[in-house]
């Protein structure tokens, strides 16, 4: 972070319609603009932690990718699908606490976080490059140009782009033609975010809402009314009672027939 800047003690977040983390204000609303700035959650620091792994053996620095987030952890759950955290200074890398990740992108051109994105790019490339047999080798510029090409498609089409979704782009590349297809199925699908029991912590805005519609006494009447439907569906005792009678007569002369056929 440049000098001069002060340190981000805080911020607040919102679970936005894509299931993804967006954050609403922070602590120095001078030099931050919120306007559509994304931030990682636990989950997808899951991913990324896990996804550097390979990376180890080509040059990872997990000095580089530590400076390139400001973490936080959850403080207050303030409802409606928004929570509050708390800077701390725990690593990403090391830490087993559920911590959010804010991408440090006041420089976008020459901050920590670009410096990430290229040494995320860099040890790609090594990697294709000594997976696959090309060609010819494959270079930054290649890969660089095709993402670039990807996220300006997503530009046209006016959707924001996450952060998360920017890092995936670089470490989960795979040039057409390469690969295992079932494998990037797989990455993709766990790429995407879920809610499951291991993120209680984590407010989910579904089931707020299910709550909300159980304590909605508007809505019972319509159980009511279908407590009534049933017990008007339900036959008289004695008109039950006749139609057994007449179904056993039915099925004992069903029984001899066959028996009958079978002895000729």
């Amino acid at each position: 972070m440049a000098k001069g800047i002060p340190q981000l003690e805080w911020c607040v977040v919102r679970l936005g319609e894509d299931h993804n983390w967006w954050v609403d204000e922070v602590s120095d609303p001078v030099h931050w603009d919120v306007d559509s700035l994304s931030i990682i959650d636990p989950r997808q620091v899951d991913y990324l932690v896990e996804a550097i792994e390979p990376l180890r053996e080509y040059g990872f620095d997990s000095d580089v990718f530590e400076r390139a987030f400001i973490p936080f952890r959850i403080s207050k759950d303030l409802g409606d699908g928004r929570v509050r955290l708390q800077r701390t200074k725990e690593s990403l890398i090391e830490s087993e606490e559920k911590l959010f990740a804010l991408p440090d992108v006041i420089d976008e051109e020459n901050g920590p976080y670009a410096d990430l994105l290229d040494h995320f790019t860099r040890l790609r490339v090594k990697l294709l490059n000594d997976l696959f047999e090309f060609e010819e080798k494959l270079t930054v510029d290649e890969v660089e140009d095709q993402i670039r090409e990807d996220q300006n498609n997503d530009f046209i089409e006016g959707k924001s782009v996450h952060l998360f979704n920017e890092l995936t782009a670089i470490i989960d590349f795979m040039p057409a033609g390469y690969g295992d297809d079932e494998e990037e199925g797989v990455a993709k699908k766990r790429r995407r975010p879920a809610h499951d029991d291991a993120d209680d912590d984590i407010p989910d805005l579904e089931e707020e809402e299910d709550e909300r519609m159980k304590n909605d006494s508007s809505l019972k009447w319509d159980e009511d009314d279908e407590e009534g439907d049933e017990d008007g569906d339900k036959p008289k005792n004695s008109d039950s009672d006749d139609d057994e009678d007449e179904k056993a007569d039915d099925d004992e002369e069903e029984d001899e027939a066959p028996r009958s056929k079978r002895r000729r």
